[in-house]
């Protein structure tokens, strides 16, 4: 057992950041070792009551895994590795992975109330010190993944270093030290690569690295300089987490988040830059290093801009987690309990009015959660503040608000009402259809091709085992060539599949609804497809045009592909697996009505699939299990054939069988045109005419001299272009009286970002 009177010791720590007078030696030596408890007690929770019942799983999950790994550690004086399961070669990562097992047992070690059947600080030190002679020093160079050598494998290291101080001489110390100086000496850069500096989650990662790089080792320049790498003082701001960009890695003003150059990503590395933000407010503030940067208000801000959009309910859209979502111990739901985690951290360490809008947040986030599977597997310190902000009866849960978001610089949109949420991932030739790499996300080939996310009351839809087992090939939303598609390679590196259209984007009406549109051309080129999504009060339009297959295979769009044993009724009647020459509609139980609205061949199509996560991931560090996981889908399709197409389906989610055939006779909605021109609608309730003009044309009394997208209330008119082609969209617009109205709406430089004209007669 771990001495109650150590663990006390560790834990000790600053208070509010209040240093004493002291010659100045000695001040910085306490201040030292006060960040090296703070940070422990970030680590562990702090002063927490062991007693408590509410930590009682965690505590008993933290023991049996740090016990675990420390029964099978190898203490052989011979051994080639610390885990037979993690033989060390050049190219592996297995080296990072073993210091993440270690920090496991360090952390279990400084934790109160963890049941360790033995002292594991001199099974620590040995394990540390064969990897820093084996492994990792300064003597090596960077192989295979530069992650694990220059963020997973020295974040661990300075984990386990901070946390059994006391167990580690000074020479050991200053050894490890130097193997991290040799790999991240500078958190603006990347070491394998010198002219790459690092940008978004990246440099924050590295930015926390070199912060407790620091305070391991006693160097007030090393936590400066990580302080100011966060604003890249270095260039001047150029690369600063705190800065709106305007291309590349960053947040955008318009709540985008970009990773990699091109993707989505606020879901994963957003989460990651978020979090390594807050545990630096957190370690800094009140010190001689707090972070004082008047901009960071950018990424205070972003948690109502750019993370709380994609949360639904406690979880986080997968539309913007990348190759995360192969992730087997990844999710939805565990990405949502990060960023609800980084909030309630960031709360602790931040003023107002910020500190009380991330509780209500997060507040409205936890009680949501109908899986109720934060407080389970949430570590001590995460069930610490959220057991605070649940009992705290002044925090009012913020309430999911209905609103329309474009995501102009994502190719994103989230369509939020009361009782379901709809989202749409696009891709263009400014965002990638999707990413792979590192043996992951071996089959995400159409996530970026229009692919819709329908979130009702099954908030599994997606978590439960939905990426191995769907067919990949026929996501919800896509127009697609049925050529059967061949898994991605396994190779080192990460790489993004381009994505060939210009018009990508839309138009939002007063927040509330919106217009969007996408010019897909598929990866190959063999396929082509203007697609337009409507989405308004109580229903979403999707409408398909010019669909042109050049490869000889037949092409289809995907109405439904939804993992659910519910009933599907087509025209009243319990569907079986047959194609339906014109249906009318179809209802599926929990879910809502789908109407079609002009002749369709529809395909009801229902399946046990089989398949493991080994499938789409075989990454060194996120390998999925080879566990067979059945789950059943039901699928609508609309099959085009060879020829050229177009098609026409309404969503009603939330909708019952009967409000869905009476929708079928009265939908309160007019097709104004569907075509390689122009596609339009007419909403009676919504009281808009929406367009999307892919050039030159004229629907429901809407005339665009090019490409744009618009939507024309009875107060106001929204425009985009979401070519971004144009300077000036000029719009004709026909009046019941009178002549028609002529507006010039300068787009030039908008960056498909919506324009609002308010209506003057």
């Amino acid at each position: 057992m771990v001495s109650v009177s150590r663990r006390r010791l560790l834990q000790t720590g600053l208070v509010a950041g209040v240093l004493t007078a002291a010659p100045v030696s000695a001040r910085a030596v306490r201040e030292f070792e006060g960040l090296r408890a703070r940070w422990s007690g970030l680590a562990t929770g702090g002063a927490i009551d062991p007693g408590d019942p509410v930590y009682a799983d965690a505590l008993a999950r933290l023991s049996r895994s740090a016990q675990g790994l420390l029964d099978t550690l190898s203490a052989d004086p011979n051994r080639t590795a610390l885990w037979a399961d993690l033989p060390l070669s050049p190219l592996s990562g297995n080296f990072s992975i073993s210091y993440s097992r270690l920090k496991t047992i360090a952390l279990a070690r400084a934790t109160p109330g963890t049941t360790l059947t033995s002292e594991p600080g001199a099974a620590l030190a040995s394990a540390l010190d064969f990897l820093n002679q084996r492994a990792y020093n300064e003597t090596l160079p960077e192989t295979g993944n530069w992650w694990f050598w220059e963020i997973g494998a020295p974040r661990a290291l300075l984990d386990i270093c901070i946390l059994a101080y006391d167990a580690l001489s000074a020479e050991q110390r200053a050894s490890y030290l130097r193997a991290v100086d040799r790999f991240v000496p500078d958190p603006n850069r990347r070491t394998n690569s010198p002219t790459v500096r690092e940008t978004g989650a990246n440099r924050v990662d590295k930015a926390l690295i070199v912060a407790l790089r620091g305070i391991a080792g006693d160097d007030a320049n090393k936590i400066a300089t990580a302080r100011d790498a966060l604003s890249d003082v270095a260039e001047a701001g150029k690369n600063s987490v705190f800065t709106y960009v305007t291309s590349g890695d960053g947040f955008y003003r318009d709540g985008s988040f970009v990773q990699h150059g091109n993707l989505a990503y606020v879901g994963t590395y957003g989460n990651v830059a978020l979090g390594g933000v807050a545990n630096l407010f957190s370690l800094l503030g009140g010190s001689t290093w707090d972070i004082t940067d008047p901009k960071r208000t950018v990424i205070l801000d972003a948690v109502e801009k750019s993370f709380a959009p994609f949360m639904v309910n406690g979880l986080m859209m997968d539309a913007v987690s990348g190759r995360a979502i192969s992730r087997e111990k990844a999710g939805d739901h565990r990405n949502g309990h990060a960023t609800t985690s980084a909030v309630l951290l960031l709360a602790s360490g931040i003023a107002e009015p910020y500190a009380s809008t991330y509780k209500a947040l997060a507040k409205g986030w936890l009680t949501r959660d109908r899986l109720n599977d934060y407080l389970p597997a949430a570590s001590i310190p995460e069930i610490s503040r959220a057991k605070a902000v649940l009992a705290d009866d002044a925090v009012k849960p913020a309430p999911a608000k209905p609103q329309h978001f474009q995501f102009a610089n994502q190719d994103r949109v989230v369509h939020r009402r009361p009782g379901w949420t709809f989202a749409l991932a696009l891709s263009s030739k400014r965002m990638a259809r999707y990413e792979s790499g590192n043996g992951e996300n071996l089959r995400g080939w159409y996530v970026g091709d229009g692919m819709t996310y329908l979130y009702t009351d099954d908030q599994s839809k997606f978590f439960d085992a939905f990426w191995p087992t769907v067919d990949a090939q026929r996501l919800p939303g896509t127009t697609v060539s049925s050529k059967p598609r061949e898994p991605l390679g396994s190779g080192p590196g990460t790489g993004t599949v381009a994505a060939f259209a210009e018009w990508v984007g839309g138009a939002s009406y007063q927040k509330t609804i919106g217009a969007v549109g996408m010019h897909l051309i598929n990866h190959d080129k063999s396929l082509q497809a203007r697609k337009s999504w409507f989405c308004l009060s109580d229903a979403v339009v999707a409408l398909g045009a010019g669909i042109v297959g050049t490869d000889g295979y037949p092409v289809e769009t995907v109405v439904e592909n939804r993992k659910t044993t519910a009933q599907l009724l087509v025209n009243g009647r319990t569907a079986t697996n047959q194609l339906y020459d014109d249906p009318r509609w179809a209802h599926l139980n929990g879910v809502g009505g789908y109407l079609f609205p002009t002749k369709t061949r529809v395909r009801a199509h229902q399946e046990d699939r089989t398949a493991s996560w080994s499938e789409i991931n075989v990454g060194n560090d996120t390998a999925g299990s080879t566990t067979p996981f059945t789950r059943r889908y039901q699928s609508l399709v609309v099959e085009h054939g060879l020829e050229a197409g177009d098609y026409a389906y309404i969503l009603l989610p939330g909708a019952s069988p009967w409000q869905t055939a009476l929708r079928s006779v009265h939908p309160g909605i007019t097709i104004l045109a569907n075509n390689a021109t122009v596609q339009a609608i007419r909403s009676d309730r919504d009281q808009v005419t929406m367009a999307n003009f892919w050039g030159p044309g004229s629907a429901g009394g809407i005339t665009s001299d090019g490409p744009a997208s618009v939507v024309v209330g009875n107060t106001t008119i929204a425009v985009s272009d979401p070519s971004r082609t144009a300077t000036t969209v000029r719009l004709t617009i026909e009046r019941r009286t009178g002549p028609p109205l002529v507006l010039d709406v300068p787009v030039g430089g908008t960056r498909g970002a919506t324009q609002t004209i308010e209506r003057t007669w």
